[in-house]
């Protein structure tokens, strides 16, 4: 087995990494002094029609919407196979979004695994108690 380089206890770097050295900092560093030259050039090229600067400006003021959940009416009674039904039925007629009946299916699908292991395990218990 190779020696260690350094005794246990005891760094190799005792001063630590370096501060500020990173490249994002140093990056940082150099455009402060820049930042409101820089602004008033994409502002100024945006309003020249600039379609890209006007979108890096537009993305820091008003980041884009996130979507919303909505809530969502579906009976949940019944097996998995007919709530699935039901979901798909509720996508076809347009009452809900694809998506969102997509994670809804997903759930359901997550579920059932559960419910399958749930199972799984309480026959093995069964057939243990048994021998």
């Amino acid at each position: 087995m190779p020696t260690p380089k350094f005794k246990p206890g005891q760094s190799g770097n005792p001063k630590g990494r370096p501060k500020d050295k990173t490249p994002a900092t140093m990056i940082r560093k150099s455009i402060v002094a820049d930042i409101p030259d820089i602004v008033n050039n994409l502002v100024a090229m945006a309003k020249a029609g600039d379609i890209q600067a006007a979108k890096v400006l537009l993305d820091r003021i008003c980041p884009p919407l996130k979507p919303q959940a909505m809530p969502i009416c579906l009976p949940v009674n019944g097996s998995l196979v007919e709530q699935g039904n039901e979901i798909i039925m509720a996508i076809m007629g347009g009452q809900i979004p694809a998506d969102i009946g997509g994670q809804l299916i997903a759930a359901l699908s997550a579920q059932s695994k559960i419910i399958e292991t749930e199972e799984l395990i309480k026959r093995i218990e069964v057939l243990e108690s048994q021998s």
